[in-house]
Order: C-alpha cells, then sequence, then structure tokens
C-alpha cells in the first residue's frame, strides 16, 4: 500500500481485486464528495491539501500529485511551463523537433 493514495471504486467495477471499504457517501450537487475523517488521517490528507484526479479504466485515483514531467515521468531537472512540469531533456527534444 502507497501511503497518500487512495483508490475510489466506480460502481461498475470488479471487488475482487479491491476490498470495498463499506463507506458511503453521496454527490452533492456542486459534484463533491467528502472524504471520511479516518481515512484523511489514515492517509495523511490535511486541510487544504491539494489532491489529484486519475481515472483507469472503471476506477478513480485519489492521490497527491507528483512533481514530474508531463511528457516522461522524470522527477528531477524540472521547469515549468504554462502551469506544467517539464523535464531538461524533454524541452531539449522538444526545442530540436521545432527547429
Amino acid at each position: 500500500m502507497r501511503i497518500g493514495h487512495l483508490t475510489l471504486m466506480a460502481a461498475s467495477s470488479n471487488s475482487r481485486n479491491h476490498p470495498r471499504t463499506g463507506v458511503v457517501r453521496h454527490i452533492d450537487e456542486l459534484g463533491r464528495i467528502v472524504i471520511p475523517s479516518e481515512i484523511r488521517k489514515r492517509f495523511g490528507f490535511g486541510d487544504k491539501d491539494p489532491v489529484e484526479i486519475t481515472v483507469k479504466g472503471d476506477t478513480i485515483l485519489l492521490s497527491r500529485p507528483q512533481a514530474t514531467c508531463v511528457f516522461c515521468g522524470r522527477d528531477e531537472r524540472l521547469n515549468e511551463h504554462r502551469g506544467r512540469l517539464v523535464c531538461n531533456p524533454c524541452i531539449a527534444e522538444l526545442s530540436a523537433a521545432a527547429a
């Protein structure tokens, strides 16, 4: 189990691989759900912490945003461009392709 990573299963998901927690929450009129405090504490999420939402198949994943290159996934020598992180090797490759 990776700390700081939650998995929410869509209703059509197969629960054989992911045991359900037994917690049911309703989506409000603004599309929000409340993650129970016990779960937030277990995974170390605090008030106003950023949460990344990813969809993989029928599963919704909640995790801490990772500082990685949007192209290759490297986590070092990153630069921000228009709100996205890009590593130096990818910048060089993109510059060469544009020339």
